[in-house]
């Protein structure tokens, strides 16, 4: 059976909670390998929640349908303050990205408290810019930038990047709404060790399968490339309506 749209491959998923240093509960959800650990973690950070975004924004809800098992990655997702999913809805109000640091490291204390391997923070849009204002504050392995639009992450946050060891990924749409490969490359010029990746055809919002595998395939180049190239096809049982 061809893996594509709303196929949810089998896992272990859990729903949870994360507690913020500022007395947030938010909401959201993990999803571990079936029946073996992890080799690496994906924090994963949705886009821009007044704009629609979510903890199941497409690639974030696909990469926990899908990569657990065709990956061995543990997937991380959650609503940021003041979002809501089917999932529920975190306590709070969007800040536009200033208290949301506390999200972030409420994610983080989470994978440390359960032990998760080699966690990766993946930001998509708004979630991007989480990221880079954020993620060299925490034991992270690296990140994956999808879109980054970098509207709230001043020239300075992002060049605060350059000399860190840690790979900073940076998946870019040709057709981007707000950063395109050219302008992106101007802006994370002060990021030599910075890895830009433009994507021919590619929008912002990645619709389509054929955006969707592109992108989860960046994603597991960085985090397992063992487990590439990714399976387009499953034999084992499904779930539909991930």
């Amino acid at each position: 059976m061809e893996i594509r749209g709303p196929m949810q491959l089998p896992a272990r998923r859990e729903e949870i909670e994360l507690e913020t240093l500022d007395g947030l509960t938010l909401v959201g959800e993990l999803a571990l390998p079936e029946g073996r650990d992890p080799v690496a973690t994906l924090v994963t950070l949705h886009p821009l929640p007044t704009a629609g975004g979510f903890m199941d924004s497409h690639i974030i809800r696909k990469a926990a349908a899908r990569l657990p098992a065709l990956a061995d990655l543990a997937v991380l997702r959650f609503n940021t303050r003041g979002t809501s999913s089917p999932r529920g809805t975190s306590e709070g109000a969007f800040d536009g990205g200033r208290a949301e640091a506390f999200d972030v490291a409420a994610a983080m204390d989470f994978v440390d408290e359960r032990e998760l391997p080699r966690p990766w923070l993946v930001g998509w849009s708004f979630g991007t810019e989480l990221a880079l204002k954020y993620g060299r504050d925490h034991a992270i392995e690296g990140a994956v930038l999808l879109s980054p639009p970098l509207h709230r992450a001043t020239d300075a946050e992002v060049a605060a990047w350059a000399g860190d060891p840690r790979p900073l990924i940076v998946v870019v749409p040709e057709f981007d709404d707000y950063l395109r490969p050219d302008a992106a490359a101007e802006r994370f010029a002060s990021v030599p060790e910075a890895v830009l990746i433009p994507v021919e055809g590619g929008k912002h919002l990645w619709v389509g399968e054929a955006q969707t595998r592109r992108v989860l395939t960046e994603i597991v180049a960085a985090v397992n490339p063992d487990a590439l190239p990714l399976p387009t096809e499953w034999d084992g049982p499904v779930l539909v309506g991930a």
